[in-house]
């Protein structure tokens, strides 16, 4: 979850939550203390295509959830490896404001 949703309370409902924190920066100790990150992941949000796809054949996955970026490139090199991918779609996030007007 975001860090917001920690903070508001989200979590209070969880039985023994773990924060972990994603991010490039995780590997210096002094920024993975200041955002809380009592599980620093050294995974960077930034990857090449190449580091990227090297990645998601090393972990040894089934399935791929994309949550952002080139969707349709990640999602057919992908299924081209037999691997199960599709976008992770959050409810009611990236939709157009048009038809939350309505």
């Amino acid at each position: 979850c975001p860090p917001t949703a920690i903070s508001d309370g989200w979590a209070a409902g969880l039985a023994d939550p773990v924060a972990a924190v994603a991010s490039g920066w995780m590997h210096v100790r002094a920024f993975a203390k200041q955002r809380g990150a009592q599980l620093p992941l050294v995974i960077s949000d930034h990857a090449d295509w190449d580091e990227l796809r090297m990645t998601i054949l090393e972990t040894g996955c089934e399935e791929l959830w994309v949550t952002h970026g080139a969707e349709a490139a990640i999602i057919h090199w992908a299924r081209q490896h037999r691997l199960g991918a599709q976008p992770l779609r959050m409810v009611g996030f990236g939709e157009g404001e048009d038809e939350a007007a309505e």
